[in-house]
């Protein structure tokens, strides 16, 4: 396992959405108050088939999606433990693994609370001022391999993670914000 601190793909063991050797396909994405939303989804078999489709399904449909820095199982109506991420080029990062999915994952160590604004796919009118941890290590499976790997990460990655394995224990961002106060309507920009 690694510390996190290296190349693109560190804490990885060089794993890429390419070595699903799967083509993804695009899934429609879910809306709250959909019930898939609200429920924790259960654990996968990294190495099963259908597991390693839907982690290539997640990637496809992540890419296609404008903004989009992840997106759990949940949220395209399967419940599963399974997510992707990819906060490349994302302005507020500074840790960035690449894109990657994960099984089964679970945070490990969470510290350095601070306040954040979110906005999901699946709640697609609302924004939300979440605290979450800005420094997390989280565990979790590799689809195809099974390998367990361990991600050490801060700031918006962090945040991005936080939030996916959220949706895999059936929870969305706005069962975390501090009140009504704390939601807003989401800006359109023309």
């Amino acid at each position: 396992m690694s510390d996190g601190q290296g190349g693109p793909y560190d804490g990885l063991g060089g794993w890429t959405p390419e070595s699903l050797a799967v083509a993804g396909e695009v899934r429609a994405v879910v809306s709250a108050p959909h019930p898939v939303l609200s429920r924790a989804g259960g654990d996968v078999d990294p190495t099963a088939e259908e597991t390693v489709r839907l982690a290539a399904d997640l990637v496809a449909t992540m890419r296609v999606s404008p903004g989009c820095v992840g997106l759990a199982a949940p949220q395209v109506g399967v419940g599963a433990r399974v997510f992707a991420v990819d906060v490349t080029g994302h302005p507020k990062a500074v840790t960035v693994h690449g894109t990657f999915v994960l099984c089964n994952a679970r945070v490990v160590e969470a510290t350095r609370w601070k306040p954040g604004r979110e906005g999901c796919m699946s709640v697609p009118d609302l924004t939300g001022d979440v605290k979450r941890a800005s420094r997390l290590v989280v565990e979790g499976d590799l689809p195809g391999t099974g390998a367990l790997v361990r991600l050490v990460t801060d700031g918006f990655e962090a945040r991005a993670l936080q939030h996916e394995i959220d949706h895999c224990e059936g929870q969305l961002f706005l069962d975390r914000v501090a009140g009504a106060h704390a939601v807003y309507q989401r800006k359109v920009y023309l």
